[in-house]
């Protein structure tokens, strides 16, 4: 018997980072190591468990600047690279470990693999976008989108046209990869104000994702809390995140994560060997990085010397363990909920996606088994939200709260005094575009100009530079690509101003920041 049904949300997404003036920049390294640690173990785990019959759930995001990426033929180039050099990594670990059997397993593990994951991407094709969409097409997952390059749409509504433009270009963007249209988003940093709904209601998206404040402080109170979908005033489907499944994976002190067998994401071979003998596989300035091969586990709350070696047997169990006991406080939810509210609930985890691999090494392991347990166990059901509509069809009507998620959930992180003056130069540069487009001719020349002003313009937009400026990780590198396209989006200006074009500067910027070759200026603004 079906206590209540069980919505795993994961966001796939990282900002357009492509250097091809560099044949080795570091920041590109953030897609090598996500594609190797997180996308293709879910993808591997995802097939395991269709060859096994288990009949799993996932709605998942994937953001436009990640397809875009995941699709570059430079960056597909450079990732063979990436992966080919740490393979070889790992058989010049096998042979330093000789005279340790513990570190020798473990360089053998990672050699085996990092093969494994190479082999397994070359069998794809490289195109991980197919894998996804043939899982989707049989029925496993529900691909979502986001705005076109991760805007933080509520700071952008100053000139209505950003955020109309966020939304058309990812949906446009959308059917390029998959063929059809989206009907789910998460909207970027789950960020909501009312009445963004009428630009997904245009371009026909039916259902988005908020934090669980974004519901319980709507009006009216929703009837079943989180715990069911709730309509808006636009008829849209509005999902919230459950606090309590989040937080026993999520928490840094309480999560799962923290099990002092899992593997520690910090201490790598990167930083712990000499630098002659690593410095081929880090940064070529021979500044230290991860290499992606850490051979200690979590320990507990010890400094980095003294963490102990990571036993991956034990890890496992432990993955498995944990599964059950998330299992088990999911039925005993369900169970309560049930009686309390008087129909199953609908209980929504969502997850950025790269904690499950790249952050917990163990993460795709916990999944597979916690699939597993659902399948054997029949008392939560994983249901895409379509599944639960056709359960559940009548749901209350609600007006959802401005809200985001992360730290204090209200936007904080993006808009304070470290970050605001980011707005000051998108609101410019949109009412800009907004001029050009009712004064410009339409000629080849401009078109091809405010094309790619149009793509400065978004890539600006994009939530990961506050938020790399507020975390402090990466600090310069967001200003340093901030100013790139505020400067880029300047010199274009000049150029349509002036009717002189640098086509080599231009050349230059359309091969560099190269995302969304189908763009139109005249169809794609506002």
């Amino acid at each position: 018997m079906v206590k209540g049904y069980f919505s795993l949300f994961l966001h796939h997404h990282l900002p357009f980072v492509k250097h091809p003036e560099y044949s080795y920049f570091h920041e590109e390294h953030w897609l090598f190591e996500a594609i190797s640690e997180t996308y293709v173990p879910l993808l591997k785990t995802f097939y395991s468990l269709v060859e096994e019959g288990i009949n799993f759930r996932v709605t998942l995001s994937l953001t436009p600047p990640l397809c875009e990426m995941l699709r570059d033929s430079l960056l597909h180039r450079k990732f063979e690279e990436y992966l080919n050099r740490t393979v070889e990594l790992t058989e010049k670990e096998i042979e330093r470990t000789k005279g340790n059997p513990t570190f020798n397993k473990l360089a053998r593990f990672y050699n085996e693999r990092f093969k494994s994951i190479r082999d397994f991407y070359f069998r794809l094709g490289g195109d991980l976008l197919r894998a996804y969409s043939q899982l989707e097409s049989a029925g496993y997952l529900e691909i979502a989108t986001c705005g076109a390059t991760h805007g933080l749409l509520s700071a952008l509504q100053g000139v209505e046209e950003a955020v109309r433009t966020q939304i058309k270009v990812a949906v446009k963007n959308y059917r390029k990869h998959f063929g059809k249209k989206p009907k789910g988003i998460w909207l970027p940093e789950c960020g909501y104000y009312p009445g963004v709904e009428k630009f997904l209601k245009e371009f026909g998206i039916e259902f988005f994702l908020l934090d669980s404040h974004g519901l319980l402080y709507g009006k009216p109170f929703p009837e079943f809390g989180v715990y069911s979908p709730i309509y808006t005033p636009f008829g849209r489907v509005a999902l919230a995140r459950d606090p309590e499944s989040s937080k026993q994976v999520w928490s840094s002190k309480e999560g799962y994560p923290g099990d002092p067998w899992y593997r520690d994401f910090y201490r790598d071979v990167g930083f712990d060997l000499p630098l002659e003998y690593v410095k081929p596989y880090i940064n070529p300035d021979g500044s230290r990085t991860y290499t992606g091969i850490k051979y200690y586990r979590v320990t507990g709350e010890v400094d980095l010397g003294a963490k102990e070696p990571y036993d991956r047997e034990k890890a496992l169990e432990r993955a498995k363990v944990h599964a059950d006991h998330f299992h088990f406080c999911r039925d005993k939810q369900s169970e309560y909920l049930k009686d309390v509210l008087g129909r199953e609930p609908l209980i929504v985890a969502p997850f950025d996606a790269e904690l499950f691999g790249h952050w917990w090494f163990e993460g795709p392991e916990f999944l597979y088994n916690l699939f597993k347990d659902f399948e054997t166990y029949g008392v939560v059901k994983p249901v895409l939200l379509r599944e639960y509509l056709e359960v559940y069809p009548e749901n209350p009507e609600t007006q959802p709260a401005v809200s985001s998620w992360g730290d204090r959930g209200y936007f904080d992180v993006w808009v304070n005094g470290k970050n605001d003056w980011i707005y000051y130069h998108l609101t410019g540069m949109a009412k800009t575009l907004n001029r050009l487009k009712s004064e410009v001719e339409r000629t080849p020349e401009n078109t091809r100009l405010l094309n790619q002003m149009l793509r400065e313009l978004l890539l600006a937009q994009s939530s990961d530079w506050p938020f790399l400026i507020t975390t402090q990780t990466a600090s310069a590198y967001a200003k340093r690509r901030l100013r790139e396209h505020i400067n880029n989006f300047s010199l274009l200006l000049k150029m349509v101003e002036t009717g002189r074009t640098d086509y080599r500067k231009l050349k230059e910027m359309e091969e560099k920041n190269s995302i969304f070759q189908e763009l139109n200026f005249w169809e794609d603004w506002g």
